[in-house]
Parts: structure tokens; sequence; C-alpha cells
């Protein structure tokens, strides 16, 4: 009986760190990787270095997305980098 009395706080804290800190993470990570999916031309981003620049081209069998970041100038740009979309254009219309 002592055995499993002594176990009981260590599974309330294992509990309770599920709860405050591995879930909320994971819950992040899921809502990053759709976010990162749904990139689409046009889209204004801020890369996890702070650049911001507009989607110009997404290829699907790549990891990378093309980002102009000044006229002219465009840069590859691994996805998963992506921090933020600041503006989302509209698909467009069948």
């Amino acid at each position: 009986m002592q055995g499993i009395e002594s176990l009981i706080p260590l599974i309330l804290i294992f509990a309770i760190m599920w709860f405050f800190l591995i879930r909320p993470q994971q819950k992040k990570l899921k809502e990053h990787q759709k976010m990162v999916a749904a990139l689409r031309r046009g889209d204004q981003v801020i890369t996890q270095g702070g650049v911001i620049g507009k989607v110009v081209k997404v290829r699907d069998d790549s990891n990378e997305i093309e980002v102009e970041i000044a006229q002219g100038v465009n840069v590859r740009v691994v996805r998963s980098t992506i921090a933020t979309v600041t503006t989302k254009t509209e698909p467009a219309k069948a």
C-alpha cells in the first residue's frame, strides 16, 4: 500500500504538466502546420527571422516557398520558418 500512495503525487504532477505544458504546445504545433499548409500566392507573411514579404510562388512538391521581400528581390524560404500570415488572400472563384 505504501508504494501505491507514493506514486499518487507523481501521477498528479504528470497530469498537471500534461494539461498546462504538453497539450497546449501540441495544439499550437497543429495550428502552425495547418497555417503553413494553407499558404498561397499573394499572402503577406512574417518569417521567424522577422523578414516581412509576400508569397510569390508555392511549390507543393518541396518544403520551400518563394517570398518577395522587396520589389524584384525574391528569396526561397523553408515553409516551417513562417511565423505568421498577416494578410490572407481570398481563393480564386471558379
